[in-house]
């Protein structure tokens, strides 16, 4: 195929993220990195390849409904996960172009990986047929005996730790793939080439590019992550907001509704936690506050979901490479009690931001009876974010 100038090989990847994350309690592809879900960062290292001309993204049913729409375009197509990872690898090797010259599989959840990677992989592939990105083992092995002791200690030096991308001619796949079309258990596809008789070229990968799987990992892949993209820097933002409290409207907190005779007024669902944890968000990364996009004056956001503008918000830290670190909110209210809903608003508060619920922190205090607030007319909330952001990311003020 020819792309514009000479001919080179046209190359298909498979980027496999349909897992459940049983791990880490979640599907760990979808966990934040440095602004973006795990997966993105493998996508954008294959999309940042122009060879690479159809990425076949596998994803669970759940996260198509999430992220299909968003994720699939003219050079990704958005497939569902088989019942294993090869009933995945299958199904989305099925939705590349058969013009394809090569194939490159990889695990979503290496956000780690480079294009040059990927190219060496894809070359090398071209070259032999087969080819497992790989490095050297760096700890001593033992392989242990049926008792539980050590029966050999073996030379590391004949051992590598494979890793992804895997790459192959169409061809020497397809044939794989069809004559052990029943293998579930192979953990990964070149097992099943290796079983044709086809020799599997080992290519030097790189120890950073590791595999997300405990919540350790996360943190190693954002310290990679931070000095690949310049040296990150850290801003604290302060949010505010208040709202009357009136009969006939629900009182929602933090994404959630806390029961109460009265809810809070407001042009949008009036959540003055929510509204003060964006503010604070965009006020770490220079970038005004929630009434600029979502003004109360504009019918068109009259009864409005207020975790619509959390998205609006996560859209323009994600812009800025910017990664929500922790955020802090501070009720104040006279009534309704809300210590009995802590964990319920906290849990929310963290899944509205897309954090793990360690990096929110939520709580109240009363007005002792002073104000507005004190006779039970109104609700006030207090927020404090912690972001990092990418070396030149801020937005001018």
């Amino acid at each position: 195929m020819t792309r514009g100038g000479p001919t080179r090989p046209a190359v298909g990847a498979v980027i496999v993220a349909a897992g459940s994350g049983t791990r880490m309690g979640r599907p760990k592809q979808f966990l934040p990195l440095c602004g973006l879900p795990v997966c993105e960062w493998a996508l954008k290292a294959f999309l940042d390849c122009p060879e690479v001309v159809k990425v076949a993204l596998v994803l669970s049913p759940e996260n198509i409904g999430l992220h299909g729409a968003r994720l699939a375009g003219e050079r990704v197509a958005v497939v569902p996960g088989g019942a294993t990872r090869m009933g995945s690898v299958r199904n989305g090797f099925a939705a590349l172009p058969p013009e394809v010259d090569a194939v490159a599989v990889h695990d979503g959840a290496r956000p780690l990986v480079t294009p040059a990677v990927i190219r060496a992989a894809v070359e090398a592939a071209l070259r032999t047929g087969a080819a497992v990105v790989s490095v050297p083992a760096k700890d001593t092995l033992k392989r242990a005996a049926p008792d539980g002791t050590v029966a050999e200690t073996p030379d590391r030096a004949q051992y590598w730790q494979a890793q992804t991308p895997q790459a192959y001619r169409r061809g020497v796949l397809a044939d794989a793939l069809s004559r052990f079309a029943q293998e579930a258990d192979a953990t990964d596809e070149s097992q099943l080439v290796e079983r044709t008789g086809q020799k599997v070229s080992i290519v030097e990968g790189s120890y950073e590019n590791i595999k997300v799987t405990t919540p350790e990992d996360l943190v190693t892949a954002e310290a990679f992550l931070s000095s690949r993209l310049g040296r990150p820097s850290e801003r604290t933002g302060f949010g505010y907001d208040i709202h009357r409290l009136v009969e006939g409207r629900p009182l929602m907190l933090a994404g959630v509704e806390v029961p109460h005779t009265k809810g809070l007024l407001g042009h949008s669902d009036g959540d003055a936690a929510l509204h003060a944890a964006c503010d604070a968000v965009l006020g770490a990364m220079g970038d005004g506050e929630i009434g600029i996009a979502f003004p109360p004056s504009d019918p068109r956001f009259k009864g409005l979901d207020s975790r619509r503008i959390v998205e609006h918000v996560l859209e323009k830290a994600a812009a800025r490479g910017a990664a929500i670190e922790h955020l802090d909110v501070t009720l104040v209210a006279e009534e309704p009690k809300l210590k009995p809903h802590y964990g319920r608003m906290a849990d929310s508060l963290a899944a509205c931001f897309r954090l793990e619920r360690g990096r929110v922190n939520l709580k109240a205090k009363s007005h002792e009876g002073l104000g507005e607030i004190g006779r039970g007319e109104a609700i006030a909330c207090y927020a404090v974010a912690t972001v990092r952001l990418r070396s030149g990311a801020v937005a001018p003020l």
